[in-house]
């Protein structure tokens, strides 16, 4: 069976355990799950990416939001400070990513993010075209990019 169902299942046993199906409950179940699942791995045979997916997952959940804040403090700055330190431009990044749901979830996050706009993916799914609030260096804003958003969900998605 499948890990992550069995995860799943796990947390939803440890919810009827507890006679209460709040996040809160549900969430430590499916981390205590988890962590017996990857203790008991070498009995069920093999390795499975199923640990190194949920890893990926919450490592793009963590960095997304770090990335949120620090570019929600830079455009704040820009609007509080006098003069204007935005130099936006619209650029062309080369994609990576190859699935359409890594493609949508890495132009969904760059809109999400303040100071950038994911604004067209080519037709032939190769390249992003955005624009960015703070584009002094397009190439420093590509590397950025693709060095984090995209490279996190790569990992997430496609493995």
């Amino acid at each position: 069976m499948n890990s992550l169902v069995v995860n799943l299942l796990f947390a939803l046993a440890w919810a009827f355990f507890f006679g209460e199906f709040s996040v809160r409950i549900l969430s430590s179940g499916f981390v205590l799950g988890y962590i017996v699942l990857w203790i008991l791995q070498p009995l069920t045979g093999g390795r499975s990416d199923y640990f190194l997916r949920v890893w990926y997952w919450f490592k793009l959940f963590v960095m997304f939001h770090y990335e949120l804040v620090v570019s929600s403090i830079s455009v704040l700055r820009d609007i509080l400070t006098p003069q204007h330190l935005a130099r936006p431009a619209v650029i062309e990044m080369p994609l990576s990513v190859k699935s359409d749901a890594g493609i949508l979830l890495v132009t969904n996050l760059i809109t999400l993010t303040p100071g950038t706009l994911s604004l067209d993916v080519s037709e032939d799914r190769k390249t992003l075209k955005l624009h960015a609030m703070f584009a002094d260096n397009p190439e420093q804003v590509v590397r950025q990019l693709k060095d984090g958003m995209e490279r996190w969900v790569i990992d997430a998605i496609e493995g």
